[in-house]
């Protein structure tokens, strides 16, 4: 199978072009981008999560993002004496965001602070990295450790590798939720950071946080909560009334928080934000060079150079929609998950992985394989995401699924009873890779068959 998708890779690659052309194309350049596009998969409603914006990318909020960004894509506010524009915009995202995130509140402290990123991975980048070099200085931890759930994102993976921080991933609990009690049994003298997550990626559920601020500060280290898809979704849904728990600085022991403003802030992609309890930490964020030849050096995120431009969409998205922009969204992708909750509890074949707090709803089969099922969906152009521990698919709710919600449930109906009638893997499908991962107990091996596909693919 991985055969076949690196060949299938390698083959997209045939008429690239691998070197400039004599002549320039001028204006007909943007011919060529139209016709490229053309080569993209119909992505409106039918993609997990992707688009987060509502309705056709030539209208609407899409229009207003994309002028903001045309009118500063020059910018760059590395040179923020140059452009001070700019500067303003990322600071009042922030404090904007903050403001959702619990700063205004006593519990506090009333030193929030941060910046913004990339991504959410680069903002965990962070925010790992920042807690590794304060609980360097605080507490003198030269091997550092960090513990997370099972289902905190990869970004941590890829975080503990660049940083040479020990991993430890601890199994949720039966709720699939961060599972305390085994969090604190991994705890020691070297440990800097513990996670939670609102919601987790995987299942759309959120971690204790509470629970998880006591055992922080009880054992004095870092903790990060990792708000990348809730962030711009759970401050509105407890306006509307839904139980939402604690989950940002009004939690006492949180350190961090990682927020995303590309998914449901509906910013331009590329646009995240990482924020700190206190200048202290963040300082610790920081690079400063002072023996360069060429000259002092100070840059607060890992990019030196970042685009000015998604900076202004950023901040052109948040003041467009306004807080009832964002209530308003809030509660038609609440009411769209609701819905789909209740059509997949409607389909005996399937059942719903624990009870989602939010817009992620992650459904599995004990009957059939929920990998052919997805292989199914993915025929009839829609764009899920395949889980494991438990077998699973999800999708994550955004605005382009509000008219298509009965579209699904329709497609999934259909999908289920040709995989009851005929199961066996399709052509050109990848249940036969997932089945196979799950049952290969040498791990390394899976993580060299992943690298071998990323290295052919890019």
């Amino acid at each position: 199978v991985v055969d076949e998708m690196q060949s299938g890779s390698k083959s997209k690659r045939d008429g690239w072009m691998t070197e400039l052309p004599k002549a320039g194309l001028g204006g007909g350049v943007m011919d060529k981008l139209r016709d490229e596009k053309g080569n993209d998969v119909v992505w409106q409603g039918k993609c997990s999560g992707t688009v987060y914006i509502g309705g056709s990318e030539s209208e609407g909020h899409f229009s207003v993002i994309n002028e903001a960004y045309t009118m500063f894509s020059h910018t760059n506010p590395l040179h923020l004496d140059v452009f001070q524009s700019v500067v303003r915009f990322e600071g009042e995202v922030v404090a904007m965001t903050a403001a959702l995130l619990g700063s205004k509140e006593k519990a506090s402290g009333g030193e929030i602070c941060g910046n913004m990123t990339s991504g959410g991975t680069e903002s965990i980048l962070l925010a790992v990295k920042s807690s590794r070099d304060y609980m360097k200085t605080k507490k003198g931890i030269t091997k550092p450790e960090m513990i997370i759930p099972e289902s905190a994102h990869s970004a941590y993976d890829k975080a503990a590798q660049y940083f040479k921080i020990k991993l430890w991933r601890v199994p949720v609990n039966k709720e699939f939720q961060a599972d305390v009690k085994a969090i604190r049994r991994f705890i020691n003298k070297n440990t800097i950071l513990i996670v939670g997550s609102a919601p987790g990626f995987p299942h759309g559920i959120i971690d204790p946080i509470e629970e998880l601020g006591e055992l922080a500060l009880s054992f004095g280290v870092c903790l990060h909560v990792d708000l990348c898809l809730g962030g711009f979704v759970l401050p509105f849904a407890r306006k509307l009334g839904y139980p939402i728990p604690p989950f940002d600085f009004s939690v006492d022991g949180v350190t961090s928080i990682s927020v995303d403003v590309h998914k449901y802030g509906l910013a331009p992609k590329g646009t995240s934000i990482v924020l700190y309890r206190n200048h202290t930490i963040r300082k610790n964020q920081f690079v400063a060079v002072t023996e360069w030849s060429g000259g002092l050096y100070v840059s607060p995120t890992i990019a030196g150079s970042r685009p000015g431009g998604l900076i202004a969409g950023a901040w052109a998205a948040m003041m467009a929609l306004g807080q009832e922009g964002y209530l308003e969204n809030t509660s038609k992708i609440m009411e769209v998950s609701k819905s789909l909750q209740r059509g997949i509890k409607d389909i005996p074949e399937l059942f719903i992985v624990g009870r989602p707090d939010m817009t992620i709803v992650a459904f599995g089969s004990n009957d059939l394989d929920i990998f052919e099922i997805n292989d199914q969906m993915s025929s009839r152009g829609w764009h899920l995401n395949a889980l494991q521990r438990p077998n699973s698919i999800h999708i994550c709710v955004t605005l382009q699924h509000v008219p298509v919600v009965e579209d699904f449930l329709k497609d999934l109906r259909e999908s289920v009873q040709t995989v009851k009638k005929n199961p066996g893997p399709i052509s050109g499908g990848l249940a036969p890779i997932y089945g196979a991962a799950g049952r290969m107990p040498d791990r390394g091996m899976i993580q060299d068959l992943l690298v071998n596909y990323m290295d052919s693919s890019c």
